[in-house]
């Protein structure tokens, strides 16, 4: 739901505050602002593994980031792995997308089975631009006019 392919590039969790998190990479390879990461519960101990997409939102200096996370993050610690995805977080788009429901990362929340579309879109990209925009400079509005 997420993202680009995973990259190998690893960091660890360091602070959880509700839906923000500090992520500790290495200063070499941080991760750009928007760049959605992957927090995973690999090597603990837990009734079922966790995954929670979260994005970075702030460079905090030696070598930390600071992310808000896009789902619920109850039952992650610190020291849970975060993987860096390469690219920003991506949804379905495309007429299969009509009439669905899905949250931010582009699960299905509708009950009606997955998306069936191979068109991915980010989250964060310039609005489409609308007819208004394209109209003549005579038919646009004036600020003189009111």
């Amino acid at each position: 739901m997420a993202t680009a392919t995973p990259t190998s590039n690893l960091g660890r969790v360091i602070e959880i505050t509700g839906p923000v998190l500090v992520c500790k990479f290495p200063e070499e390879s941080l991760p750009p602002i928007n760049q959605a990461l992957r927090v995973v519960s690999t090597g603990f101990d837990l009734p079922e593994p966790m995954e929670v997409i979260v994005e970075v939102q702030q460079h905090l200096g030696e070598g930390r980031v600071k992310c808000i996370a896009m789902q619920a993050t109850d039952g992650l610690v610190r020291g849970m792995q975060a993987i860096d995805t390469g690219g920003p977080i991506m949804v379905p788009v495309g007429n299969a997308c009509l009439g669905r429901v899905m949250n931010v990362v582009g699960e299905p929340v509708d009950k009606l089975g997955p998306i069936q579309t191979e068109l991915r879109s980010p989250i964060r990209r310039p609005a489409p631009r609308s007819a208004c925009s394209a109209a003549p400079a005579w038919a646009r509005r004036s600020s003189s006019w009111s």
